[in-house]
């Protein structure tokens, strides 16, 4: 029975501190979907005993088959709560009632794209880590991400259960291994936090952890057992939840607390004593059929008059299943992690406005933002498009940061490639409808408050994957920051139509399939070919998918095995400055090459070095992290390329040329062409720096066109790359494996097959399974899974995430080696000419 109304939401939603946005995040099969169920029980949705079960925000009938989260589902909730339990809440709060805008994000690496459109739209993150595997690296991918966009953490360790059925650990033994689960998130936490969050790390005893079993619907606190036992020992909650966690041991012989066991033989640490072997002897008699001993320890609780009379005839699981839900209902643990501990969006937008804000944060819009003020201009942020039941239309989903989103409105949508005060990728349009997502299904609301997620109909033309929206009049705004994601799309197929007449359902398809996901590109080579580039095997699977069943109404379609791209480099600076005269030989552009230091192609990834920067501040970075000069990095930089915010630059080292000025437009837009399709094999540079020499012009502007010299620039930078060692770089996937002892010698023989290199081994304390971390490149991963999994007779796991551009040693103008081959191989696939050019085919004599 759902408990609540759209207006009763809807009323909630002006109540700033009353709101929990929060996303839950963790690595693959460690229980996101199953525990979300019991939030979305508890608020009525579903029936408490299907919690864990039905999965609710699996909304696509394939996830339900392959039991795995594919796109992130939101969800609005509304909970009431009683007075008594929110009486230790410190916080502001306006009345008892609180929503929560849940958002459920997939764990499988080549979706880590939909964990990031969660994130930006959220202010509070519930990290589920599996007490038996522990923190994985998919984990510690989602928690950088977290708090990266300072997002505060709160943790559960689930899947309590195995402690008990599967691994029959005794007490003390099960407390180590949760100390080390959370000790490692914690280590995590400390590495990526900054100064602005504040203090995230996550401790039992302060209530932001808690231990859960999703599947069966129970978790627990320790304030929940330091209410029980504060009566009994008549002592104060917050004290009695301090002696829960850590070296607390007690004797009931001697009734004595000591910080060290006596080794009396009766004395226990209190967690184990208190917490652990109480629900131990409850999970053991249902399981064991001893009823009379399960009710008796249910009636000293107080809780036997909370089980149905039809539950009392179970037996076995189901019976510890509703018991257990009875005593420790998941949903008040979880709640209390969220309300008690997740900031509300009026205390978090001031601290994440910096994060958020692409503009002066002391303008209307930044404070708006920071202040989450309904009443100011607004600024909403459109993070993924959804699918609707419509054929071929999207919700745009996001987040109001500031002012009012409503019904009818209208608003100005400013792309991600929009230049404040340029008409570039700006649209002007109305609001058809402002909608709630309620996991399945959305429902009508009249309009939308800052602080809240909101779906909105009628704005799928304009958006392709992201925007930020403004009022129509807001002239002046900024746009909020582009996402940054963890993966990058490295695995790329080509598609065609079996029949030629399905080609415009084809290119129909493509356009929609690059609306649904937040990171597959769809793209058109000059060869016609229509590639689909996405993070992985898995990735392109659900991609391809979704094309030809929902996007293309059932088209037969044809696909290219997997190609991966690679980037293009140089392994040494120019041993001469080459030139090259533009057509009508009145111009000359002299130019070199030179790779970037060490890490900052990669600090340009991470938007440390941008264009957007403000040019003393960057210099003094470069000049600090990688001994620039000053002036070079401050004024001297031209541009960032491929696609303007690319890991290559141009530098003007020329002096006292006449005309340079004129020509910067025509050199920018010739890196951007050249940065994109490299000399060797038309892939994208990569952590080369341009240097300009020098530039002989003519002296009538006619002469000194684009024509004559965005051509002539590109030459004289393939010539440069060319004439400076260049080399091949390979995408490498960092590759965790687990396996048990017996199955390593089958998976180290599998990665030296692969070109694989293996640089960590450990053993998980208490159990006979390895992790093994290896990286692998890209290329080799193609069915790395299936021969792994034969190799082992399908005993380890591998679990892949794009780790870092690698360059290869050989050379490519070596025939016979591995660079050759790629490169001669993907010059084939684009119909160019099987040799690779060298410098003298692109440079004029001097």
């Amino acid at each position: 029975m759902v408990k609540f109304t759209i207006d009763e939401i809807r009323g909630l939603m002006d109540k700033q501190h009353n709101i929990r946005n929060m996303s839950v995040i963790a690595h693959v099969d460690h229980g996101k979907s199953t525990l979300t169920d019991s939030l979305v029980a508890a608020a009525g949705i579903i029936a408490v005993e299907n919690a864990g079960d039905q999965r609710l925000t699996d909304t696509r009938q394939d996830e339900q088959d392959r039991c795995i989260t594919i796109k992130s589902t939101g969800i609005s909730l509304y909970y009431q709560m009683e007075e008594e339990w929110l009486a230790a809440f410190k916080g502001k709060r306006d009345g008892n009632d609180f929503l929560v805008n849940l958002i459920d994000s997939p764990g499988h690496v080549d979706f880590s794209s939909e964990v990031t459109a969660a994130l930006r739209i959220t202010d509070g993150a519930l990290v589920v880590v599996d007490c038996v595997e522990g923190v994985c690296v998919q984990t510690e991918t989602v928690l950088r991400q977290a708090l990266g966009e300072r997002i505060r953490p709160v943790l559960t360790v689930n899947k309590m259960d195995r402690c008990f059925l599967e691994l029959m650990l005794e007490g003390e033994e099960a407390y180590t291994n949760f100390l080390r689960v959370i000790e490692n998130a914690n280590v995590i936490m400390a590495t990526y936090t900054d100064e602005k969050l504040g203090e995230v790390q996550v401790y039992p005893d302060q209530g932001t952890v808690s231990f859960s079993a999703g599947l069966h619907g129970w978790a627990f606190t320790l304030t929940t057992f330091a209410q029980l036992y504060s009566k009994k020992f008549g002592v104060a909650e917050e004290k009695m939840m301090s002696k829960l966690w850590g070296d607390n041991f007690f004797d009931p012989k001697t009734k004595k607390w000591t910080k060290k066991d006596t080794g009396s033989g009766t004395c226990q640490r209190a967690f184990v004593q208190f917490i652990y072997n109480p629900i131990k002897a409850i999970i053991d008699g249902c399981m064991a059929g001893k009823k009379d001993d399960v009710f008796k320890k249910m009636t000293a609780l107080g809780i036997l008059d909370l089980l149905k009379s039809e539950d009392r005839e179970l037996d076995g699981k189901p019976l510890m299943k509703r018991v257990m839900q009875t005593w420790l209902p998941a949903d008040r643990a979880l709640l209390e992690m969220m309300i008690y501990h997740l900031p509300s969006p009026a205390i978090a937008q001031a601290y994440r406005v910096e994060t958020l804000y692409e503009g002066p944060p002391d303008d209307v819009y930044g404070t708006a933002i920071a202040n989450c003020d309904p009443n100011g201009p607004l600024m909403l942020y459109v993070s993924k498009m959804i699918p609707s039941s419509d054929k071929g239309r999207f919700f745009a989903f996001g987040r109001v940061f500031a002012g009012k989103v409503g019904t009818g409105q209208k608003v100005r949508i400013m792309g991600p490639n929009y230049v404040p005060g340029q008409k570039k990728d700006l649209y002007i349009k109305a609001v058809q409808r402002t909608v709630l997502c309620m996991g399945r299904r959305q429902d009508a609301v009249e309009d939308v408050p800052c602080g809240n997620t909101v779906a909105m109909v009628g704005l799928d033309q304009y958006i392709t994957k992201n925007a930020t929206l403004t009022n129509e009049k807001c002239v002046d705004a900024h746009p909020i920051k582009a996402m940054k994601f963890s993966v990058s799309p490295v695995v790329r197929v080509a598609v065609e139509c079996k029949t030629a007449s399905d080609l415009p359902k084809l290119v129909e398809g493509l356009k929609r399939l690059a609306k649904s996901d937040p990171m597959v590109q769809c793209s058109i080579e000059d060869t016609g070919e229509h590639i689909i580039a996405g993070a992985g095997e898995l990735h392109l699977e659900i991609c391809l998918k979704d094309l030809q069943e929902d996007f293309m109404g059932g088209a037969p379609i044809r696909v290219s095995d997997p190609v991966v791209s690679f980037r293009e480099t140089v392994s040494k600076a120019s041993d001469k400055v080459v030139m090259s005269k533009s057509p009508n030989k009145h111009n000359r552009v002299y130019m070199t090459a030179r790779p970037l230091e060490e890490g900052l192609p990669e600090a340009i990834d991470e938007g440390l070095v941008g264009p957007r920067d403000e040019p003393k501040a960057r210099g003094r970075y470069l000049a600090e992290k990688y001994e620039w000069d000053k002036d070079i990095g401050a004024r001297k930089i031209w541009c960032f390329g491929p696609d303007t915010t690319g890991p290559n630059m141009v530098i003007d080292m020329t002096k006292g040329v006449q005309y340079l000025n004129e020509i910067k437009d025509s050199v920018v837009a010739a890196h951007q062409w050249a940065t994109k399709d490299g000399p060797l094999a038309e892939e994208n540079m990569r952590g080369i720096a341009f240097e300009i020499e020098d530039v002989v012009l003519h002296a009538d502007a006619i002469h000194r066109g684009g024509g004559q010299i965005i051509p002539t620039t590109r030459r004289v930078m393939y010539a440069a790359e060319l004439n400076a060692g260049p080399k091949l770089m390979e995408p490498v996937y960092l590759v965790e494996i687990q396996c048990p002892e017996n199955a390593i010698g089958g998976v180290y023989s599998v990665l030296n097959q692969k070109r694989g290199i293996v640089f960590e081994e450990q053993q998980r304390p208490g159990t006979p399974i390895y992790n093994i971390k290896a990286y692998l490149p890209v290329i080799e991963s193609f069915g790395f899974t299936g021969t792994l999994r034969a190799a082992t007779s399908g005993q380890a796991f591998p679990q892949s995430v794009f780790d870092h551009w690698e360059m290869m040693s050989s050379d490519p103008h070596d025939e016979g080696s591995k660079s050759n081959e790629i490169a001669l191989e993907a010059r084939k696939r684009k119909g160019l000419k099987e040799i690779l050019p060298t410098t003298k085919d692109y440079e004029d004599k001097l």
